[in-house]
């Protein structure tokens, strides 16, 4: 579970009203359908809130899938792999390049969370409850996602991720519903820039509901403590979506 940097993919396309970038462009390739990991067959999903997990850069499906057995198996969790694939020698895929001048380029992440959203519209078209679960990268993407349509989302976790900045058409809306965001980091972790933990630590309490904790010693990966606090904070989404 480990992640290069955050830094978003090259956009290229025009916005649509809700930020989302237009699935048809060729710098948004669409995530591949048949490439999930899945807690339950398709006969056993129905009824059930879904919850997704994002993997990091560098990383594949299989990273964040490892985490299923210490989630609530009331839910039914789908790991995604992201659509690129880092340049030689990196491993795994990536949501969106962290190479280049313009690594940081904020629509870069907003054209890796549109690449989401579109799966999401063919894979859950229903209006059931989703959340999100990702780690650094996919952090910033389940965030981002969140932004873009804030109605679609009952939940977020953000493992050592982070908000990205600049405004969406989103985000009026999200600071009104405030949705419950699980934001989990380290004192150690060296791979999220300074800057873009402080741009969190004021952009999140004024547009989520924020819960979380900064474990001590903790580098840019996950904490048996972690995945507890993760795990009481499910159950509580859990008892709202019931309730």
């Amino acid at each position: 579970m480990t992640d290069a940097s955050p830094t978003p993919d090259a956009a290229g396309a025009s916005p649509g009203a809700s930020g989302r970038v237009d699935p048809d462009s060729p710098q948004t390739p669409h995530l591949d359908h048949g490439i999930v990991l899945w807690s339950a067959p398709e006969t056993e999903r129905a009824g059930r809130p879904l919850l997704v997990l994002l993997h990091g850069y560098g990383a594949d499906e299989r990273d964040l899938f490892g985490l299923v057995p210490y989630l609530p198996p009331e839910f039914v969790v789908a790991a995604v792999r992201a659509p690129l694939s880092p340049p030689w020698p990196a491993p795994g895929y990536s949501w969106y390049p962290i190479e280049g001048l313009d690594g940081r380029d904020g629509d870069k992440t907003t054209a890796a969370a549109s690449r989401f959203l579109h799966w999401l519209d063919v894979v859950a078209p229903a209006p059931a409850p989703v959340g999100m679960l990702g780690f650094s990268q996919g952090g910033a993407v389940a965030l981002q996602a969140m932004r873009l349509e804030p109605e679609r989302f009952a939940f977020a976790v953000n493992l050592s991720g982070y908000a990205t900045p600049g405004d969406l058409p989103g985000d009026a809306s999200l600071a009104e519903r405030k949705p419950p965001v699980f934001w989990g980091r380290g004192t150690n972790d060296d791979v999220i820039p300074e800057f873009l933990v402080a741009h969190s630590v004021d952009w999140l309490p004024a547009h989520v509901e924020l819960s979380g904790r900064v474990y001590a010693g903790l580098t840019h990966s996950v904490s048996e403590q972690e995945l507890t606090d993760v795990r009481t904070f499910l159950d509580k989404q859990l008892e709202a979506l019931a309730g």
